[in-house]
């Protein structure tokens, strides 16, 4: 790789990497996997930046690697009878390329977006958004923590999503839902 290769690489990933965390994140709970898969989705990029073309978004290639150290990381669980829907896969590569088509936004502003968007929920809906995304906690360990039920935990978590969508879709920033089709 020439060194003014080198330097466009640094550039463009530095600019995916809140986009590429994101992505990861929302598919594998562990930060330890998740810091794992992102470094080496990273160096498979560097290793494989001559075959990416320029003309299709760099954001869905690096996603493309990434999603494929997701599946190695899960079939290696599922020798240990561990169970993964690659339909997740699918669904978060789909919200997020739509993220992606919004001109005119960088990932920065998104995030940004999001936690204006955090900060006007109220204060139980936001403790509980924190434990179990930022803190890594589960909803039975949220629900022993704050002396309430494991379904009212899952059911408030559910109402912050629900609210945090409404509002990043007031800011165009999350597609509506596609109609259902009646028959």
């Amino acid at each position: 790789m020439h060194r003014r290769d080198k330097d466009v690489f640094e550039v463009l990933v530095r600019e995916h990497t809140a986009m590429l965390l994101t992505y990861i994140r929302a598919t594998v709970r562990d930060r330890g996997i998740v810091d794992d898969i992102f470094q080496e989705t990273m160096l498979t990029a560097w290793r494989r930046f001559g075959d990416y073309d320029p003309n299709r978004p760099l954001a869905h290639w690096l996603r493309g690697i990434a999603r494929r150290l997701v599946l190695a990381h899960y079939a290696s669980l599922r020798r240990r009878h561990a169970y993964y829907d690659e339909s997740l896969l699918e669904a978060v590569e789909q919200r997020m390329s739509s993220i992606d088509s919004h001109t005119g936004d960088t990932w920065p502003d998104k995030i940004a977006a999001l936690d204006l968007c955090l900060e006007r929920l109220p204060e139980s809906l936001r403790q509980r958004i924190r434990l179990f995304y930022t803190d890594d906690r589960e909803t039975a360990e949220i629900a022993e923590q704050l002396n309430t039920s494991r379904e009212a935990i899952k059911k408030r978590l559910q109402r912050a999503r629900s609210l945090l969508a409404e509002c990043l879709r007031q800011k165009g920033l999350f597609p509506l839902p596609s109609p259902e089709v009646q028959s």
